[in-house]
């Protein structure tokens, strides 16, 4: 018989999970207490890193159902969440999204909307590429020195500390790393 789980993740301990039960309840879906599974976490962490989602994955089994409200709880990038799924999918488990009308995502119309998803998430990442070098070319034709500012006091300090000493020396009276201290020695 196929059992359900749920996992909801929260990013910092200011949150709570509260919400994404409430709605998985309110979807229909009767989760077992002991089956709800709970995690602080960012997104950015890759799913089968997070120890808590890492644990689950070890107790599903085939046939086994885990909801999530929305595709971020899973993942922050959509290889990630594509990864995890074909993973899930691939021991017999079927995952649901609330936020895509309750799709399975292991089903074929599940797949097709992972796709598309992540071709649209790949298309706002190239979007922003551009838009992002576009104004960097913005900035250096109106003349903006761009990157890290010079380090003139620490070039400053290096001159004045070398006279007859050594780059060790220097590096030892000032508290800077040596290789620092040889970026700074013949400004």
């Amino acid at each position: 018989m196929a059992r359900t789980f749920l996992y909801a993740r929260v990013s910092t301990e200011d949150q709570t999970t509260d919400n994404q039960v409430q709605e998985v309840e309110a979807a229909g879906f009767a989760v077992e207490p002991q089956r709800v599974i709970v995690e602080t976490i960012s997104g950015s962490t890759v799913a089968m890193e997070r120890p808590q989602f890492a644990r689950l994955v070890e107790r599903l089994e085939s046939s086994d159902v885990l909801i999530v409200t929305k595709l971020d709880r899973l993942g922050r990038n959509a290889m990630d969440v594509r990864s995890t799924v074909d993973t899930l999918a691939a021991s017999g488990v079927r995952v649901h999204c609330l936020a895509l009308g309750g799709a399975d995502l292991t089903s074929s119309a599940g797949k097709m909307t992972m796709g598309v998803l992540a071709a649209v998430a790949e298309f706002e990442r190239d979007l922003l590429t551009e838009r992002t070098q576009a104004g960097l070319a913005r900035a250096k034709a109106a003349g903006a020195k761009l990157g890290r500012p010079e380090a003139t006091s620490t070039t400053k300090l290096v001159q004045q500390l070398k006279t007859d000493r050594s780059q060790r020396e220097v590096a030892e009276m000032s508290g800077l790393s040596i290789a620092t201290v040889k970026r700074h020695w013949n400004k």
